[in-house]
């Protein structure tokens, strides 16, 4: 027998907790990678790369870490699982 073509709710939430904080930790990356560049640009040292290459990677894992977030928060939408927690 093929399998239910839906998720049930429970894996449904545990994913949307995944891509979060996955989308979390990226966005965190890139705030970090963003802190040590102006630290190095304003002390005009090299802090292994150059604060240009810092803040580069700082974009980088902003944007990486956008797109978890927008999937967890369409697949909160799309699901209704804050419309589960109001009817009970």
């Amino acid at each position: 027998m093929p399998e239910k073509p839906f998720k049930d709710r429970e894996e449904v939430k545990k994913e949307i907790e995944q891509f979060f904080a996955i989308g979390l930790f990226d966005s965190g990356l890139g705030v970090i990678f963003a802190v040590i560049g102006v630290v190095a640009d304003a002390l005009d040292i090299t802090l292994v790369l150059e604060p240009t290459s810092w803040f580069l990677l700082a974009i980088f894992f902003g944007v990486l870490g956008v797109w978890p977030i927008m999937k967890s928060a369409v697949a909160k939408s799309l699901y209704g699982i804050e419309s589960e927690v109001k009817h009970k």
